[in-house]
């Protein structure tokens, strides 16, 4: 162990601060990407004056299915505003931040090593708890505050130019979900189409292609070489993971296509392939010759489309049910003009998606090397 690593019990200390004067109403949880949230309990006649109080720059953390999820939520809040979490939370703070930041600590708490090493000290329940005593007992490399400050600098470079390009890309989506709206929604009389348009179902503009089952025991291994999107439990705002193949795969999407989620919890999530997979099951890829029309027709018709999604438990939708769902089809010249309209605005988003996918590998780089940083 490097001399600069220290015991995370001598810098912390507890707090049990409750919300007895009820200064705040906010109720927040924390969600497994370490960020705070809405909660979604319902606390309809609770009394709140029992719940924990969170004050800026002050962390609250889950230890409890740490063994499960192999993460541990915590968070550190940055609101000038104070909020209240769970009476079931742990609220702590550092005893002096002028030898370790806050920003600094949070750092160290996202990296997937730290969450590996609390999975490592769980207990033996089924929800695999993380004891108070085990998280104190952890240690970290603690440099000046200087070089602090330095780390954390560069950190929000990267992180503000992620935040940025992610606003762009939520801007620009917007503006052909308008686009897509007004040529193909507003004003359109389903009882009485526009000349030149028909009634049809998806499968008459897209091709939808399933996923198959691995085949092999162990597809994990090193095989083929062929990246592998596997399921919900794998989807993502990006592709994160790609395992090998043990014999060749026969079902691939294509750079461009619209991946679907069809089983699972997951079911409906979508996002645009930025590669050639092969595709496992659980998901589908949907392409058309109007790719920008089809991405914007199934987001804005989402909702409609999980309606026929079946199965309470694992709830599913198969292939023939997706490709029937009806549209209103409009003329092909139509269909090209918007392709010409929107194509630009695709072409920045998939360019600043890729930046980011980049700029992620790079603040996890930046992570990985806290446990190497000297003075």
């Amino acid at each position: 162990m490097r001399q600069n690593y220290k015991r995370l019990g001598n810098y912390i200390q507890p707090l049990k601060v409750r919300n007895k004067d009820m200064k705040a109403k906010g109720l927040l949880g924390i969600n497994i990407n370490k960020h705070f949230m809405s909660s979604v309990a319902n606390i309809v006649g609770t009394d709140l004056s029992n719940y924990k109080l969170v004050q800026k720059d002050q962390f609250a953390c889950n230890r409890m299915h740490v063994g499960r999820d192999y993460r541990i939520p915590i968070a550190v809040s940055k609101s000038d505003e104070p909020f209240i979490v769970s009476p079931a939370y742990d609220v702590f703070e550092i005893k002096k931040p002028n030898e370790l930041l806050p920003e600094y600590l949070m750092m160290w708490f996202e990296r997937t090593e730290f969450d590996r090493n609390a999975w490592f000290y769980t207990d033996a329940d089924v929800r695999g708890g993380l004891a108070w005593q085990a998280f104190e007992d952890m240690q970290l490399p603690i440099p000046h505050p200087d070089k602090q400050r330095e780390i954390v600098k560069e950190y929000n470079t990267i992180q503000n130019r992620i935040t940025q390009n992610q606003q762009l890309i939520q801007k620009l989506e917007e503006t052909a979900q308008a686009i897509y709206k007004r040529w193909f929604v507003e004003g359109v009389d389903l009882e009485n189409l526009p000349e030149g348009w028909r009634f049809g179902k998806l499968s008459d503009i897209a091709t939808i292609i399933m996923g198959q089952s691995p085949v092999g025991e162990s597809y994990n291994e090193v095989g083929v070489g062929v990246a592998l999107i596997n399921g919900p439990v794998e989807f993502g705002e990006y592709f994160t993971v790609k395992t090998k193949w043990t014999t060749e795969p026969k079902k691939y999407c294509e750079k461009g296509d619209l991946i679907f989620c069809v089983r699972g919890s997951t079911v409906g999530k979508n996002v645009v392939a930025d590669d050639r997979y092969a595709i496992g099951r659980g998901v589908c890829a949907i392409r058309s010759k109007y790719q920008n029309y089809l991405i914007q027709l199934v987001k804005y018709n989402l909702n409609e489309i999980l309606k026929d999604v079946t199965g309470s438990t694992f709830p599913n939708i198969d292939r023939v049910t997706l490709g029937d769902y009806p549209i209103a089809i409009s003329a092909n010249t139509l269909l090209e003009e918007f392709e010409k309209k929107v194509s630009p605005i695709s072409n920045i988003v998939w360019v600043k998606s890729l930046e980011n996918q980049k700029l992620t590998e790079l603040k996890a780089l930046l992570l990985s090397r806290l446990a190497t940083v000297e003075d």
